[in-house]
């Protein structure tokens, strides 16, 4: 009887692909109603967490699912759900004043649906997820294997690239920001500031909604990085399209470069500037590392950005060796001004517009 009443209202609900619910009235508030523990794995970027069952719940269901059958796992997930369905309504109240959702779950089975099933006789318009998040993984798998049209924007650690990125994007080109998706700026000193980096199956999901709103016909600026940033390892085709695009290096004096990591780390207390440092400790060895703490101490930050920078230049000049074939120009620039270094970026890709490939 249960199943029948389902059946019956869920036919009336539009049930939607992939590419058709993310796209489609993509300003529609989506309800995710999948465990907490799931949803923090990884989720759609936007959804709200709207769990019909807490993690406890939901492995005791499946439990009873496994041991006793369908019938008795519907039945107690009735009297779950049961006593909080006005609350349900309420919240979706709030999250949707025009009282049009989109729900989904793992598999699009009977989560999503009696959710969708309430909020519709509540007065919601709903539209499901097909083969919920599990197919929404796949979809976004196979397009994040798609090739991309990049230009690497490579330089010596300090040399502001990221805000040269921003500036690109404020000129109207197209921008794969990796260290804003990760939370992390890549060096040993990256995490200072930024909020924790997201799981892998999160990054996926968080990249894959920044390439969806590209022309992969034109070309995307990328920032040259690691292939580890922080905890985060870069996708394989992802790598591989950075691998074998064209790179153009932007080159700053050590002295405009020491000025803007003191100004970018400066702020941020000296023990974790100390935790930091000791994090690259065997790369920098025991002296410079005594350095390092003792111009701390004295709040000498312009001595630990250059003591640090030593090992960072190193990296980046064997990097760049590593990398001799894919360098299609290097521009010097006496300070470091985002806005002036993007127009001469654009200018030379303008006239150069051959060499992308």
């Amino acid at each position: 009887m249960i199943d029948s009443a389902l059946k019956y209202y869920i036919c009336i609900m539009p049930s939607l692909n992939p590419d058709q619910f993310i796209t489609l009235n993509p300003e529609e508030p989506v309800l995710d109603v999948r465990s907490p523990g799931e949803y923090q794995r990884g989720h759609i970027p936007g959804a709200v967490s709207f769990p019909l069952f807490s993690d406890a719940e939901r492995a005791n269901i499946g439990t009873l699912y496994k041991q006793e059958g369908r019938d008795k796992a519907v039945l107690e997930g009735l009297k779950i759900v049961g006593p909080h369905m006005a609350e349900m309504v309420e919240n979706a109240n709030r999250i949707s004043p025009s009282r049009t959702l989109k729900i989904h779950c793992w598999r699009g089975g009977m989560r999503s649906e009696s959710v969708g099933w309430l909020l519709e006789k509540a007065g919601f318009n709903v539209s499901l997820l097909k083969g919920g998040y599990k197919r929404y993984r796949h979809f976004v798998q196979e397009n994040l294997g798609l090739p991309i049209k990049m230009i690497v924007l490579s330089g010596p650690t300090g040399s502001g690239k990221t805000h040269v990125l921003e500036a690109l994007k404020n000129a109207g080109q197209q921008v794969i920001d990796l260290e804003a998706l990760v939370n992390h700026k890549g060096s040993a000193f990256g995490a200072l500031g930024q909020q924790q980096q997201p799981a892998i199956e999160q990054f996926e999901n968080n990249l894959y909604k920044v390439i969806a709103g590209l022309d992969l016909s034109k070309p995307v600026w990328i920032e040259d990085e690691s292939r580890k940033i922080g905890t985060v390892y870069l996708l394989d085709g992802l790598w591989k399209s950075m691998s074998e695009a064209p790179i153009i290096s932007i080159e700053i004096p050590l002295t405009e470069r020491l000025d803007f990591l003191v100004a970018e780390y400066g702020t941020f207390d000296v023990e974790q500037l100390r935790e930091s440092v000791l994090k690259i400790e065997k790369r920098l060895g025991g002296q410079h590392v005594n350095a390092c703490m003792e111009a701390l101490d004295a709040g000498n930050f312009h001595k630990v950005a250059e003591i640090t920078l030593q090992y960072y230049d190193k990296a980046y000049r064997f990097s760049r060796q590593q990398k001799e074939k894919q360098i299609i120009e290097s521009l010097n620039f006496e300070k470091i001004d985002p806005e002036l270094i993007a127009r001469n970026l654009i200018e030379f890709i303008n006239h150069n517009n051959s060499t992308i490939k």
